[in-house]
């Protein structure tokens, strides 16, 4: 089963914005054509000190992004009259954000206030996605959707999509991406103040068989997990979901495939005599 992690790299893969809000992956290549380097640059350096930095970039990313589309604000400190969103109980566990900073300077030196803030998140996340996961291991955009459909199975709990049912933002307590009688029932199960620790939902409506009705619950605003509801934010994504769910020969075929593909990553060579210990 893909990670809330994995599924939200759909958000960093793609291009950046134009002043137009239309996405064109060459915006800068006259007032800035080296903007992808230098930050690619930050990137890299601060991924060799710290490990942690491509799920933060990733996630930092994905809330930038999410609320109210891509404008940095995810980057901006509290003031006295106004609390940040980085301050907010969903980003509070949000950091790396010198990785931006330092990225942010070395554009700045070279194409002084040429590229926005939200553009370097952008490229930042996906610097991430291209050094450690899918695009490095042969892994595709339809891999991406195919393995996503494992959410076909299991229980999550209440922690794994509070964000989404109480406190969403500053202006309305569900994320409007939800179903909203799917969010009454959400709500019912895990309360503001949840304290049964066993307390939850299926993944989707059949969370013991393998089918496709997580794309059809997808489709219809019915997924547990932001990062589920982020793989319909690209067409060529959405066209993947709306295929499977439509067809689970499909879907099926497609995540055999998927699964040989992750299961040819190199490693798992190493024979333990107990599965908890390194020899």
């Amino acid at each position: 089963m893909l990670t809330v992690f994995a599924s939200s790299i759909l958000l960093t893969i793609f291009s950046i914005r134009s002043s137009s809000n239309a996405l064109n992956i060459n915006y800068y290549n006259n007032s800035c054509p080296n903007v992808e380097s230098l930050v690619t640059v930050a990137v890299k350096k601060a991924i060799a000190n710290d490990g942690t930095v491509p799920a933060a970039l990733l996630r930092m990313h994905f809330h930038d992004c999410f609320i109210r589309g891509c404008d940095g604000s995810v980057l901006l400190n509290s003031t006295q009259q106004n609390s940040a969103e980085k301050d907010g109980p969903p980003n509070i566990s949000l950091h790396a954000f010198y990785v931006i900073d330092r990225a942010k300077k070395a554009v700045e030196s070279s194409c002084p206030g040429v590229v926005s803030c939200a553009d370097i998140l952008a490229l930042a996340a996906r610097d991430a996605v291209a050094l450690i996961c899918f695009a490095q291991r042969g892994l595709s955009i339809a891999d991406l959707v195919a393995l996503s459909g494992g959410h076909t199975l299991g229980f999550a709990h209440c922690s794994s999509f509070q964000n989404r049912i109480h406190n969403f933002n500053q202006s309305v307590d569900v994320d409007p991406s939800l179903s909203s009688s799917f969010a009454v029932g959400l709500r019912k199960i895990c309360p503001a103040h949840n304290k049964v620790r066993s307390a939850g939902a299926g993944l989707d409506s059949t969370a013991t068989i393998f089918d496709n009705a997580y794309f059809k619950l997808l489709l219809q605003g019915k997924s547990l997990f932001s990062s589920d509801q982020a793989l319909l934010t690209n067409p060529r994504t959405k066209q993947l979901i709306t295929q499977f769910a439509s067809s689970q020969a499909k879907f099926n075929a497609e995540f055999v495939k998927s699964m040989v593909k992750m299961g040819s990553l190199k490693g798992g060579k190493e024979v333990r005599l107990d599965c908890r210990f390194v020899r």
